[in-house]
């Protein structure tokens, strides 16, 4: 009995001793070390899916034409990653995941535009189909026939009259304005639709400079700089596709810099041709 208070108070000072020195100790740090970054990197590599599956089901909103152009582009990153790895040696690995980490968040951001250049272009199609300036004008000329109704009844008629012209008046008017609204909506969707487009064609056009350089000169300073050029673009693209406000869902960010997400769909096969031919025609037919 008289052992066992003894052992308790060993016990208890070696418990408290270790806790002490055990996180010193250079194993105990190395455990706890690759503990952390195995954590890190699970949570970086569940973003990096959570994003993929995101850019992903965005592809899949894709008409068959759209998807094959991103399909397209793609491919040329791809060209790039290939030319580009080629060449590369282990001192220069960072700067090769760096350059195609640019060359993802510039596919990244012709996505965002071939989404927005579609809603836009389904929301024009709409108005076009409902001749909305048409609707306009017949409105400002019945507000002006009703106007003069109310002036003449006001000069000699009847009471209940004018007050219905009133009334009819003001709904009419009111219809007028949202009408107003709507065309006013749509010249800006039209004037959005030609910027994405145009920023569409730009981004195209700088990928398939960089892969020129890439796979003509195997020159990993010109080719960096290449790219930086195309990204400083970039910063300017995005703070414009920021403030559409209708397209908030889109804005969504790219995970951190040390997770790669590739440049094209994970799962998904590029439109046939026949697809992409028949999807020219989809806006004629369908809303």
């Amino acid at each position: 009995m008289s052992a066992e208070p003894l052992a308790l108070i060993v016990g208890a000072t070696a418990y408290v001793l270790g806790w002490l020195y055990i996180p010193d100790l250079p194993f105990f740090r190395r455990f706890v070390d690759r503990r952390i970054e195995a954590e890190r990197k699970a949570a970086l590599l569940a973003q990096g899916n959570e994003f993929m599956r995101r850019r992903d089901g965005q592809l899949a909103t894709l008409m068959p034409a759209r998807l094959n152009r991103y399909h397209e582009l793609a491919r040329v990153c791809k060209d790039i990653e290939k030319a580009t790895s080629e060449s590369a040696s282990g001192a220069n690995d960072q700067a090769l995941d760096s350059r195609l980490r640019k060359l993802e968040e510039l596919m990244w951001t012709y996505l965002r535009l071939l989404t927005i250049e579609q809603s836009l272009e389904i929301f024009l199609e709409t108005e076009r189909r409902e001749d909305v300036p048409q609707v306009v004008k017949e409105a400002e000329e019945e507000c002006a026939r009703l106007t003069g109704d109310i002036e003449k009844l006001k000069a000699g008629g009847s009471q209940a009259s004018l007050d219905y012209k009133q009334r009819l008046l003001t709904s009419r008017q009111e219809r007028l304005d949202v009408l107003h609204k709507r065309l006013q909506r749509a010249e800006q969707a039209a004037e959005n639709l030609s910027l994405a487009v145009s920023e569409q064609e730009r981004l195209d056009q700088q990928i398939k400079l960089i892969r020129a350089d890439a796979v003509a000169s195997k020159n990993a300073e010109m080719l960096s700089a290449r790219i930086d050029a195309s990204f400083q673009h970039l910063e300017q693209t995005n703070k414009w596709l920021s403030e559409l406000a209708e397209f908030k869902d889109v804005i969504v960010d790219m995970p951190p810099a040390d997770v790669r997400i590739g440049f094209g769909p994970q799962n998904q096969p590029p439109p046939t041709p026949e697809q992409v031919k028949r999807s020219k025609i989809v806006l004629k037919t369908k809303v």
